[in-house]
Parts: C-alpha cells; sequence; structure tokens
C-alpha cells in the first residue's frame, strides 16, 4: 500500500485543486492504527455508558410500569439537553489536539482550565432546566403520577450532571492528548458500581428505602461523582499529565478564550441536540401509529444506537488526529487521516449491515415475542442498515473536520437534512397522502417505515454536502498559514 508522504502545507500537484488530491491520499494503513488505537477504548467507554441506561431501564420495569415510563421520560429529557451541553465542551478537545501538535504542551492546562469555567456555567444552566421540566412534561403530557416520578427523577439527576460535565470536560481532554484508556477504565469501574447500586436503590435493599425510578437518577448520579473526581486526581497525580500543567495554577476566566470555546463548541453541541431531536420528535410522530409500531421503532432505535458506537468511537479518533496533524501543520497528513477514517467507517459499516440484515429475524425473538411487532420490526432493521451505513459516514467526516475546528457549516447541514428531509419528509410519507408517489408503485402514507426512509435521504443528503465541504477544507490551499493562526495558534511549529 502506498503512503501518503509529508508535504508542506500549500505545495505539489493538485495543491491549487481539492479534488485530485483527494484520489492521491489513498487509505493510509498507519494512519489506520493510529486510529484504532484512540477509537477502541472510547469504544468500550461508550459501551459502558450505554449499559447505565440499559440497567436503569430492566431495573425500573421490573419495579413498575409507571416507573418504568418515568425513567423512559425522564432520561429522555435528562439526554437531550446533558448531550447538548456536553457538545459545546467538546471544543476543548480540537483546541487541546492541535496546541499538541503544535509542541505547545503548556498552554493545554490553560484550556483545560478555562474549559472548567465553561463547566460551571453549563452546570448551572442544567440544574435550571432539570428543576423546572414543565415544558418538557407538557410535551410528552404524562399521567399525574408518572410527571411527578419524572420531576423526581430529574430532580436529582441535576445533582450528577454538574459530575457528568465534568468528568466529560476530562474525556474530552485526556482523548486529546492520546490519552483514552484511562476515561475507558473509569466508565468501566463506574460499571460495576453501578448495577448493585441501582438494585439496592430501586427496591430498597440493604436498608435503603425502595425510591423506583428515582433510585435509577440516585445511582448515576452518585457514579458520575465517583468517577469524576477519581479522574482529576488522577490528572493530577499522573506523570503522563504533569506536562500539560492544568493544575500548576489558578486562572480565571478570560474572555477571549471563553468566546473562542463558546465559538466552536456551542455548534458541536447544536448539531448534537439536532441528531437527538431528530430521533425524539421521529418517536413522537410514530406514537400516533399506535403500540405496535411505536414498539417496533423503539427497538429499531435501540439497535441503531448500539451500531452508531463504533463510528462514534471511530470519528472521536479522526478527530484528535486530524486537529494533531493541523497543529503540527502536517495538513497533508490531516487530510489523508480524514480520508481513512472515511475509508475505514465505509468497510466497518457495510459490513455492520449485512450482519444486521441477515440476523434480523434473530434479534426481534431477542427484543420481543410479539409477532405483530416483530413483522414491523425486522421491515424496520432492513432500512437502520441502509441508514447507519451513512450515519457511520456522516459522523466520521463531521469528526474530522472539528479537527479543524469547523463546526458551523457541518451544524447547518445537519439541521437542514436531519430536521428539513429527514423529520419533515417523514412525516410527509409517514403519516400523509400529500405526496403522491404511485408513479413508482408506493402508496402513502408508509408508516414508520416512511420515516426510516427519509431519515435515510436525509443522511444521503448531509453525507453529500459534509464531504463536499471536507473536500474543500481539507485542501492545502485552504489549510494555509493564515487558516492556521485563525485556528488560535500564532506561532506554529515548522513542519517536520
Amino acid at each position: 500500500m502506498v503512503r501518503a508522504a509529508r508535504y508542506n502545507c500549500s505545495c505539489g500537484p493538485g495543491a491549487h485543486s481539492p479534488w485530485p488530491r483527494f484520489f492521491s491520499l489513498p487509505v493510509n494503513r498507519k494512519r489506520a492504527l493510529d486510529i484504532y488505537r484512540l477509537a477502541w477504548p472510547v469504544l468500550v467507554a461508550q459501551l459502558a455508558v450505554m449499559a447505565y441506561a440499559v440497567i436503569d431501564t430492566m431495573m425500573a420495569g421490573r419495579f413498575a410500569t409507571d416507573d418504568l415510563a418515568a425513567v423512559g421520560i425522564g432520561a429522555s429529557i435528562y439526554f437531550s439537553v446533558f448531550v447538548a451541553l456536553m457538545g459545546v465542551l467538546l471544543a476543548v478537545s480540537p483546541i487541546a489536539a492541535q496546541l499538541l501538535g503544535a509542541g505547545r504542551d503548556s498552554e493545554i492546562g490553560e484550556q483545560v482550565r478555562q474549559g472548567m469555567w465553561l463547566t460551571v456555567a453549563l452546570t448551572v444552566l442544567s440544574i435550571v432546566v432539570f428543576r423546572f421540566p414543565e415544558p418538557f412534561l407538557a410535551l410528552s403530557q404524562p399521567s399525574p403520577v408518572v410527571a411527578r416520578k419524572v420531576r423526581d427523577y430529574l430532580a436529582i439527576a441535576a445533582w450528577g450532571a454538574p459530575a457528568g460535565l465534568a468528568f466529560r470536560l476530562f474525556a474530552s481532554y485526556t482523548t486529546a492528548v492520546s490519552l483514552p484508556r484511562v476515561m475507558m477504565g473509569l466508565n468501566l469501574a463506574g460499571l460495576v458500581v453501578k448495577v448493585p447500586l441501582t438494585w439496592i436503590l430501586v427496591f430498597g435493599h440493604a436498608g435503603a428505602p425502595a425510591l423506583g425510578a428515582a433510585g435509577c437518577a440516585l445511582s448515576t448520579a452518585i457514579v458520575y461523582w465517583i468517577i469524576c473526581i477519581a479522574a482529576w486526581i488522577w490528572c493530577a497525580r499522573s506523570p503522563a499529565y504533569a506536562r500539560y500543567r492544568v493544575f500548576a495554577r489558578w486562572s480565571w476566566p478570560r474572555m477571549r478564550d471563553q468566546r473562542h470555546l463558546l465559538a466552536l463548541g456551542t455548534p458541536i453541541g447544536l448539531t448534537f441536540l439536532v441528531d437527538v431531536t431528530a430521533f425524539t420528535f421521529m418517536a413522537l410522530f410514530i406514537a400516533r401509529l399506535g403500540a405496535v409500531n411505536s414498539a417496533a421503532h423503539q427497538i429499531a432505535g435501540n439497535v441503531a444506537a448500539v451500531m452508531y458506537m463504533l463510528p462514534l468511537a471511530l470519528g472521536n479518533g479522526v478527530a484528535v488526529l486530524v486537529a494533531q496533524a493541523v497543529g503540527a501543520r502536517k495538513f497533508d497528513v490531516a487530510r489523508s487521516t480524514g480520508i481513512t477514517g472515511i475509508g475505514l467507517a465505509a468497510g466497518l459499516a457495510l459490513i455492520a449491515s449485512v450482519v444486521l440484515i441477515v440476523g434480523a429475524a434473530a434479534i426481534t425473538v431477542i427484543y420481543t415475542g410479539d409477532g405483530a411487532v416483530r413483522a414491523v420490526t425486522a421491515t424496520l432493521l432492513v432500512l437502520v442498515a441502509v441508514y447507519h451505513v451513512f450515519d457511520a459516514l456522516q459522523v466520521v467526516t463531521v469528526s474530522a473536520l472539528r479537527g479543524y475546528k469547523r463546526a458551523v457549516v457541518p451544524m447547518v447541514i445537519s439541521a437542514v437534512s436531519l430536521w428539513g428531509v429527514g423529520l419533515a419528509g417523514g412525516y410527509v410519507i409517514g403519516l400523509s397522502d400529500a405526496l403522491d408517489l404511485s408513479i413508482f408503485g408506493v402508496v402513502v402514507p408508509l408508516g414508520a417505515p416512511g420515516f426510516w426512509a427519509a431519515a435515510i435521504a436525509g443522511l444521503v443528503v448531509a453525507f453529500a454536502a459534509t464531504v463536499v465541504y471536507y473536500l474543500v477544507v481539507s485542501a492545502p490551499r485552504h489549510a494555509s498559514r493564515a487558516a492556521f493562526e485563525k485556528a488560535g495558534i500564532q506561532k506554529p511549529m515548522a513542519d517536520a
């Protein structure tokens, strides 16, 4: 396999056009291995966090139906808000990674300290939202009993959010400096604590009161605080972090740095919010089709979420490596890394999708014993397989752009594609007969499959637009010294 050479920022064949150089930079084996080394610990960590939600669902379901419903609604509200705020903190990752690539290790600590102040502001916002969830409850309209349990759930979860966000800041920082195994180990340790603690608090064992849904929130909050404190103690004492000088001195908020973090983090957070709300509203619309379709969509969405963890981890690795290469002014390496990541995402997604299609019937049996739900689910899982391919390509491409500190355009593309094409299109062909598709032999409304088909169309548009934008941004003439300095590093190192 031909290796991509290390070039200067704006010389060589094809430097004046983004298109020829795309084909001159093949998927690179060394970069693929670098991505793998960063991605697999992130994948394990993400799966451990997903297991938290699975544990809550299983135990609340065995406790009482109302508590299961409360966990479902409460977790949806919490997740939607938390993911958006977490996305803002992800700005620390490309900033720190670019500084690392530029050899300015000691300046990383200042950016992390500024990220801590931003975390404080975001935690105040999260507590206010979770303590006053009435707008969200008005949308879901649960029964009075369930609504009370949701309020109790969120009131407790609110005090776990500060630790959760602070841990996400640590995760962004430690991944940016290529030390993701610490985050993985802490998440796995948290899972070990989460299982028995949830059992005790939900059912009232070992002398504890039986809290039901509230016990799920309390156990998660306790785990968050444990792993958050452990993470930052590790950061302060481990020699691996000493060179970044996070705890070298006290720093007050600096408006320039806060604006920089918000300028990059806000569109990242909004992109996550678009993704989450597109799924949330899809579920609400499909609920109008009855319990069978709603249950089938829930299963399909769960499978899609689990499959999403692999490209999400891959994207994290790509974003960090691209940012490090940009920081070192190795712009061809950055471009090659992004293309390699997109190629890996395509290959792994195709394999996963084929496995899903072949095993769709068996998967439905694992989730439900209802024949009607199985039949609808089997159809949706085939669509999920196609959806996953473009979902994987999209998330890795957006992550690669994050390495260049480009987040606004991907946010706009996601909003137009996922809301405009995906969600609105799903409503049109899934719930209405406003669009005549009889010329294609299709009778509308299509129900739940219509929503997934439109979601696929939205992702196709999103990926096409995003990859074109990536090719333009990553072209050496765009990754010039001026663009580099605009990204926040005024004195870059000379190329190696």
